[in-house]
């Protein structure tokens, strides 16, 4: 790839799964990029390496309780130091010419944001943003003139599927889906899993609130939610299959019967890359793609009965307003408390059903009506979860 200029580069979440991928590629050509800002979470000792090795201008830990830690690991480096939500705020919004959003959760929401308000290119890993805060999302995009890139393998296989521009003659698009580790489990086993069962992905390696969505297939849904958003299609153009092998990411069917697909190993580098260089291409050590080796390409169908996240996230993806803020805030109380063993694997998908339920669709046009509808649903959450654990 040649450079006219280094790019400026931003990475929010640089110690999380996505961001420890991305500083991998971006310590491969350093003289390609000039690094702007890191964003960690707790992560001390990775973050102060990520720092030194990038020459980064900005460090910025979220917990502010972790700030004098990362001073003390920084200093003498000339390296600027910062700690707490504002400062992340603060950090996203630096001039950069390309961000890594990648702050799971709804607590990327305002780091997103503000990327996005900066007007460049924003590649997108937190699918939560565009789920809870859709609308203030796009807005933001159209109003500020951003781009979007999606970093998820299924959208960036869809993105990269569309690269010809023709989205008008799009009949409908297709995300696919591993199935987890739970794809052929009985609702018996399923029942009774643990976190060591569901954490155990067969094929993507993952952090553990995404592996767990994975299990309950709410990674799709979510992902669902995302592709409405990103390619402004409707619940019924947008289809899920599962796809064992993870070699098919995703796939476009056109108007003329032709079908577009992204085939790939099962590597986030790869759509990190992509969306790093994007428009051009840059080199990966991702493994090179082998369908003799791979042998067999296996599509079914979701079996909605044992994974009901599905039908809860097309359900809220039609009902619109807050009912997708709802899901995904619902969803993250549930998979930590079932990670800290309060409740059940199948309760956790109940437990967002209960909310949804409770609270109703209502609008989530700003950010502060996502915010309050976010923080509601949490509470609402969290309570039914305290019910289930002293039950248990």
């Amino acid at each position: 790839m040649t450079h006219n200029a280094a790019k400026t580069v931003t990475v929010l979440g640089s110690t999380g799964s996505v961001g420890t991928q991305t500083v991998e590629l971006l310590s491969a050509t350093p003289e390609a990029y000039q690094m702007v800002a890191l964003v960690g979470g707790r992560n001390v000792a990775l973050l102060a390496r990520q720092a030194r090795a990038l020459h980064v201008r900005r460090a910025v830990i979220a917990d502010p309780a972790c700030y004098a830690a990362l001073a003390e690991a920084l200093a003498g480096s000339g390296i600027e130091v910062a700690g707490g939500a504002e400062a992340v705020v603060e950090a996203a919004a630096m001039e950069a010419d390309w961000t890594m959003a990648a702050i799971t959760g709804a607590a990327g929401l305002p780091a997103t944001l503000a990327a996005i308000r900066r007007g460049r290119s924003v590649a997108l890993a937190n699918k939560e943003a565009l789920v809870c805060a859709g609308e203030v999302m796009l807005r933001a995009v159209r109003t500020h003139g951003a781009t979007l890139l999606p970093v998820d393998s299924e959208h960036n296989a869809i993105f990269q599927s569309m690269a010809d521009g023709n989205h008008g003659a799009v009949e409908r698009i297709v995300i696919t889906a591993s199935g987890g580790p739970f794809r052929t489990a009985a609702i018996e086993e399923m029942r009774a899993a643990r976190p060591e069962a569901a954490l155990c992905h067969p094929i993507w390696s993952m952090g553990a609130k995404i592996s767990i969505d994975s299990a309950t297939m709410m990674n799709k849904g979510l992902e669902l939610i995302e592709a409405a958003r990103l390619f402004g299609l409707p619940s019924e153009r947008i289809g899920v299959l599962v796809h064992p092998q993870s070699v098919v990411h995703g796939l476009v069917y056109y108007t003329d019967g032709s079908v577009m697909a992204q085939l790939g190993s099962p590597d986030m580098r790869v759509p990190i890359a992509h969306t790093m260089a994007w428009p051009s291409r840059i080199a990966t050590p991702a493994r090179r793609l082998d369908l003799a080796a791979v042998a067999r390409l296996e599509f079914f169908e979701p079996d909605l009965d044992r994974f009901p996240a599905l039908v809860l996230a097309r359900g809220a993806l039609q009902a619109g307003g807050g009912a997708p803020t709802i899901l995904s805030a619902a969803n993250e109380v549930a998979v930590a408390a079932f990670l800290a063993r309060r409740i059940g694997f199948l309760d956790i998908a109940g437990t967002v059903a209960r909310v949804l339920d409770d609270i109703g669709a209502l609008p989530a046009d700003t950010l502060e009506q996502v915010v309050n509808l976010d923080a509601r649903a949490r509470i609402a959450a969290s309570r039914i979860c305290a019910t289930l654990a002293s039950a248990a």
